[in-house]
């Protein structure tokens, strides 16, 4: 049984670094040596950690260290998570490392968000080679559960179990089991949604671009955060990592949709990288007074502007209807509602149903994962969940054959990816909000 006493966070300085050793050290009850390449930043990260987790007790729990401690942590620990940037070159470089001080029984793993786990296990002498695994935690991992497990070919599966048994009992985490493909499930399914939002906003500049298309895509539709702005808060140097992974390693139907659009690229290449680096598609600034006011990336004119606060009549109807709760009637408004405002949204939730649902076949290894990864790491409605809203006022496959472009009809078997009437666990009127 894995019941690790020690852990080692390799790249612990980081957002992601510090909040899962927050995790490790609070639910796992583990003395967690977090590793930066400056001490002092690993001290900062480890304050950081126990805000992250509210309970700032658990900083005792908490061993601030720098690179040149490497070698003894992983050979004093349990488990080596890996959590640097996504860079497969970086990460070859640190699993070579940690390969040649890892012993016997332990388990090293990679937070890798989406680059191949078979890769990085052959960094690892043979003997303890079995003994590593992709384990994708999705930030924060205290707010969002999620968890995607990944073997590669080389792993020892008993000991695969055991972690999976860990991860779910011990750290509460939702394993979703994925295969290794670029991205794995989530943020294929997820970047999917939220670059072609991106690539929207480009077609639809002279409509206002980035806040109209958001503004189609917002709670009302069973998300709690529209895709641009997540792509904001995620960082577009690491939306732009995995997209340009997925276009580069797969040749699916959607495989143009993962084109980072050139606004991006001008604003990644400005330092402009999104919340962290407090602007990039929006900029938060604050007068003298320290009044909020939201600004937004105008892609036509190349400035910030001031946010526009959209009023669409049919989503304005929608959320009456919702308020009332009423889903049905506000499903039906979207569906006959005849405007461009209406038909982008309607479009948008259907190709996400049909992706989601045809990549949890062709990645994961049961098509109810495709609810897990879409409800605890996005926090939007999944898919099934999504499918009985609509099922409940209208022929499903239909209204995707009638609505849907020629191309993705004729690219995937509707009826057989939706055929499986599989009952969702996630309620989808907790997900579609009046706001």
């Amino acid at each position: 049984m894995i019941t690790p006493k020690t852990v080692t966070v390799v790249g612990a300085n980081g957002t992601m670094g510090a909040n899962v050793s927050a995790i490790f050290a609070s639910f796992g009850n583990a003395m967690v040596y977090m590793v930066a390449r400056d001490k002092e930043k690993s001290k900062k990260a480890a304050i950081k950690a126990g805000k992250s987790v509210k309970a700032d007790s658990i900083v005792s729990h908490l061993i601030p260290v720098d690179y040149s401690n490497l070698d003894e942590c992983v050979k004093a620990s349990d488990l080596v998570f890996e959590s640097a940037a996504e860079n497969l070159e970086l990460k070859i470089e640190l699993h070579t490392k940690i390969g040649k001080s890892l012993r016997k029984g332990a388990v090293a793993c990679t937070g890798s968000s989406g680059l191949s786990i078979t890769r990085l296990a052959e960094c690892y002498p043979e003997e303890v080679r079995g003994q590593f695994f992709g384990v994708h935690m999705f930030n924060p991992p205290y707010q969002l559960t999620l968890c995607e497990l990944t073997a590669s070919p080389y792993s020892d599966m008993a000991m695969y179990g055991e972690l999976k048994d860990y991860l779910t009992n011990t750290l509460f985490r939702t394993v979703a089991e994925s295969k290794d493909l670029p991205a794995f499930l989530g943020n294929r399914i997820g970047f999917y949604v939220m670059n072609e939002a991106l690539q929207y906003a480009e077609r639809y500049q002279d409509n206002g671009g980035i806040d109209y298309i958001d503004s189609l895509l917002g709670p009302f539709t069973g998300r709690t955060m529209p895709p641009i702005t997540t792509s904001d808060f995620v960082g577009l140097d690491v939306h732009k990592a995995i997209v340009d992974n997925i276009y580069e390693n797969t040749n699916d139907y959607v495989h143009e949709k993962f084109v980072l659009p050139d606004y991006v690229q001008k604003l990644i290449d400005q330092k402009k990288l999104g919340r962290k680096t407090g602007e990039g598609l929006y900029k938060l600034i604050r007068n003298d007074s320290g009044e909020k006011r939201m600004m937004v990336y105008d892609i036509k004119l190349g400035i910030y502007r001031d946010e526009i606060k959209y009023s669409f009549p049919f989503a304005l109807q929608m959320k009456k209807y919702l308020r009332d709760g009423d889903y049905d009637d506000a499903i039906r408004v979207l569906i006959n509602n005849k405007s461009q405002e209406a038909d982008i949204c309607l479009r948008f939730l259907l190709r996400y149903i049909v992706y989601a649902l045809y990549t949890a076949e062709h990645v994961g290894y049961d098509l109810r994962v495709a609810d897990d990864v879409m409800a605890t790491g996005f926090t939007w409605c999944p898919p099934f969940a999504m499918m009985e809203a609509f099922s409940r006022v209208c022929n499903l496959g239909q209204l995707m054959k009638d609505r849907l472009k020629p191309e993705i009809v004729a690219a995937v078997d509707i009826d057989h990816i939706i055929g499986e009437q599989i009952k969702s666990k996630y309620d989808y009127r907790i997900y579609f909000k009046a706001k």
